[in-house]
């Protein structure tokens, strides 16, 4: 799903990962949620978005963090 939804193009948005057919971000997507925009908040302000295009690039985000390496913490200074 997020591969056919999600589209990485370099002459929109240098390149960004969007929403197939758009120009929003998945980028502006999360910082709307984040936020505290709710699906049906940003459903509303672009209505030509559907459920299953915000579930996308919430997968495509966890996929890009599910790949970032853990580093070990390290002990605060006495």
């Amino acid at each position: 799903m997020t591969t056919q939804r999600i589209v990485r193009h370099p002459d929109i948005l240098c390149g960004k990962p969007t929403i197939s057919g758009t120009r929003i971000s998945v980028e502006c997507v999360l910082e709307r949620l984040a936020a505290g925009n709710s699906v049906d908040d940003l459903l509303d302000e672009w209505p030509h978005l559907s459920r299953d295009d915000i579930r996308a690039a919430l997968d495509y985000a966890a996929d890009a963090v599910r790949g970032e390496r853990e580093l070990p913490l390290t002990p605060k200074a006495a």
